[in-house]
């Protein structure tokens, strides 16, 4: 969220959306704009990296907590200023089972500990999102459960048709976790078959189907709807209109102008 594997730290991230929205207005004029962001789809998926970082070299957790939140609810809220309401939210998934943690034990079993970070970070996000929602009119949002679907794929992964679900399919070294994927690293034979791509991130497939459980809400892995429910709410109702007619004419100008200019704005802060 910060500068953790020296990533654009999400504030300035919202600077640039900032610049997006200014080109945005210059081109279609301030109402269409905001009519635009108001439709577009927010997607959030950050901490993991500074919660990595944090467990490195373990501080005060109230204090690592305090600080993504407050970054988060900032950014959400400057965004929401802009004319956002819709927003994607993953949560932070099982840290302590990546081949880079697991590669620190003897055993290459889950460190527990950074899960429990984990954890814990994902139930102040949860408090977060409700809160907001509670406080800023119109804002709708689906908190994906990144942890739970690791939790559940780890305990079956022939379900998903793993075989491999503790190494990376890309890397060197025990568990293939001693280094990055670099051109001359050595790669699995069969990448679908492995939850994890290189020592810290999921595979192709891993991330095809944690977006089809997203999208559909399968199995409870999203709340309070889906993905696909957020990204088909009726702007109508957002906008709060009090007739048939005017909420007819409003959807007849969201469909033509959606068809004139082709827009679709999805947001990755990553």
């Amino acid at each position: 969220m910060q500068n953790a594997g020296n990533n654009i730290p999400l504030s300035k991230q919202v600077r640039y959306m900032e610049s997006t929205k200014a080109a945005m207005e210059a081109r279609v004029g301030k109402a269409a704009a905001r009519l635009l962001l108001s439709r577009s789809f927010f997607l959030f998926s950050v901490g993991s990296n500074d919660i990595s970082v944090f467990a490195a070299a373990p501080g005060d957790v109230a204090a690592l907590y305090a600080s993504l939140i407050s970054g988060y609810s900032t950014a959400i809220t400057d965004l929401y200023g802009m004319g956002a309401r819709k927003f994607g939210i993953v949560n932070v998934g099982l840290l302590g089972c990546v081949p880079a943690a697991r590669a620190l034990s003897a055993t290459g079993a889950c460190n527990d500990g950074l899960n429990q970070l984990s954890a814990g970070f994902n139930d102040k996000l949860r408090s977060l999102m409700a809160g907001l929602a509670a406080r800023l009119p119109g804002l709708d949002y689906s908190l994906a459960d990144n942890y739970n679907l690791s939790q559940v794929t780890f305990a079956n992964p022939a379900a998903s048709g793993y075989v491999n679900i503790d190494s990376a399919c890309c890397g060197s070294g025990r568990m293939g976790a001693d280094s990055d994927c670099l051109p001359n690293s050595t790669t699995c034979a069969d990448h679908d078959r492995f939850v994890f791509w290189d020592r810290g991130h999921p595979s192709q497939r891993a991330g095809e189907l944690s977006a089809a459980a997203y999208l559909d809400g399968a199995a409870g892995f999203t709340a309070p709807i889906s993905f696909d429910q957020l990204a088909r709410k009726d702007l109508a109702i957002q906008l709060g209109c009090h007739s048939t007619r005017a909420c007819y004419a409003l959807r007849t100008f969201i469909h033509l102008f959606f068809h004139r200019y082709s827009i679709k704005l999805l947001l990755l802060v990553d």
